[in-house]
This record gives structure tokens, sequence and C-alpha cells, in this order.
């Protein structure tokens, strides 16, 4: 079994009216998290708005959320950057805090070829004894990690543990998870509506962003795949279907926020250049919500 378990939440940062970061409303959501269903929280991933977080206020939120619930689940922390030796000094930096592990995303905008993403994830998994999750998002990043990478990372690199597949390539994952020869690497989806799917071809869970509201739903649609209940697990999966794609009807984590606030537990708006969802784009996620009886 992944240490990282089977739902991991990509958590939103609460911001206040200010745009500084709401640390009353972080407690309230993790623990809204831990209770819900998910087994692991990434804290300053891309959901996070890690762009425009300083690192400090990166390091203090891990040390918030690991005094709120880090004995509850597994806090991974957002480390990844387009430079390595700032990756390895933060990765480092949330393994003293007592991060339970790391996400790492494939190096944006410097487009370094294979051999450079090979050479980046080996020397920041060199430095560190946390388990390590990648995280392959070309459509962010603007390359793609190549199963034969991952393949090479993964056999010099015992630290390295899982991956997030956010290619949206099927194809791709099988061909991850049909390479790999470590029964201690995992790869999770990366996107809500592939989580069955990735689980069908020998996927493990997601890391989500639906999570934040649906996470007991997706734990009992896991389950019942797991238990060979597939005809239960479909069914749970086409009722999520509309709410996995409003949640993206723009922006990533726009949509997401305005949906927690609906539900009660307001976490602000979004740092620009990100802007909060428009009316339409609200009374979409409403329609929706209403629908599952979230609001």
């Amino acid at each position: 079994m992944t240490i990282f378990g089977r739902v991991v939440t990509a958590m939103v940062t609460p911001f206040d009216a200010h745009g500084e970061i709401n640390f009353k409303a972080v407690k309230q959501l993790v623990r809204k998290l831990a209770d819900e269903g998910t087994d692991a929280i990434v804290v300053t991933g891309t959901t996070g708005e890690c762009p425009t977080l300083s690192h400090e206020e990166d390091l203090l939120l891990y040390e918030k959320v690991l005094d709120e619930v880090g004995d509850r689940v597994k806090i991974i922390a957002g480390t990844g950057n387009n430079s390595t030796q700032t990756t390895i000094r933060y990765t480092q930096l949330a393994q003293s805090i007592g991060c339970h592990g790391a996400m790492i995303v494939v190096p944006y905008y410097n487009k370094p070829s294979q051999e450079g993403v090979f050479q980046h994830f080996t020397a920041v998994a060199k430095e560190t004894e946390l388990p390590l999750m990648m995280y392959n998002i070309p459509g962010r990043t603007g390359i793609n990690m190549m199963p034969e990478t991952v393949l090479r990372i993964t056999e010099h690199n015992q630290n390295i543990v899982a991956i997030k597949e956010a290619s949206g390539n099927l194809q791709q994952m099988k061909e991850i998870i049909s390479l790999n020869k470590r029964k201690d690497f995992f790869l999770y989806s990366g996107d809500d509506n592939l989580t069955l799917d990735v689980l069908k071809i020998g996927g493990v869970g997601v890391v989500s962003v639906a999570s934040h509201l649906v996470g007991r739903e997706m734990q009992s649609m896991i389950k019942a795949y797991l238990a060979g209940n597939v005809a239960e697990a479909d069914q749970i999966n086409e009722r999520l279907a509309e709410f996995f794609k409003v949640i993206f009807i723009t922006s990533n984590p726009s949509p997401i926020k305005a949906a927690l606030t609906l539900s009660g537990l307001d976490v602000g708006g979004t740092r620009l250049p990100l802007v909060p969802v428009n009316s339409v784009e609200l009374e979409s996620i409403k329609k929706v919500m209403k629908s599952l009886d979230l609001i």
C-alpha cells in the first residue's frame, strides 16, 4: 500500500479580504479534509497557488497544517521549482519542519531535456530523506516526462515513491505502470475525471481537487472498485462527473474556491493574475452542487 493513501487532496490556500493567508480558515479546511476522506494533503501545490506564495508563506503553511492535522493525515509539501537548487533547499526545509513527503513538479518554463529532467529529480532525491512524489503536468510545464525517464529516475532513486500523472494520456500512464519493476512505486491520477480509468489500468488513487467537497464519495468509489464492485464504482463516477467538470470551468483553483465558499467555508478569492469566477460560472457551479446536495 502506498504510504500516501488513496485520496490525496491538493489543498487550496485560503485568503482573507486583503489577499493574506487566512490561517483560521486553513485550520478549518484541513480539519474538514481529515474528517471527510482525505488520506494526505498537498500543501502549496498548483491548487494552493504556489506561484504567488512567498517561500516564507510556504514554510509557515507547512507548520500550521502539521500542527493542526499532522497526526491524522500525511502532509506533502509542494516544493517543486524550476531551479534545482531552490527545490533542494525548500525540500530540505520541509523535511526539517516535519512534513511527511514532498511533491516535485517537472521543471517548468526552462523546458529541460529528458536528461535534464532525470538529473533534476536525482539531484533532489539525493539531498533529502523524504519520500517524494513526482508531478508530470505538460499543460503547465511545457514538457512531458516520458515513461522511459520515469523508469530511469525510479531505478536510481528509491525515495521517489510515486508520480502524479496529469498528462491526461492513459496510454502513457499504462506504459509507466507496465515498465515499473518496483513494488513500492505508485501512479496517481492527476485528474479527478480520470481516477477510475487510472485505477482500471493499475493506478492506486488520485491527487484530487474535487475531494475538497466529495472526498468521502471518492473513497467510496475507489473502495468499491478495489472490492470488485465495478458497477458501483462506475455509478459513483458517473454521479460525480458533472462536478469534476464544473470545478475546472475556468483556471484552477478559482472554481473550487467558489464551491467551498458556497458550501459554507469561506476560503476567499485568488491572487492575481488569477481572478474569481464570473457570475455565469458561479451559477453553473451552484447548479451542479445543488444536484449533489452539496448546498
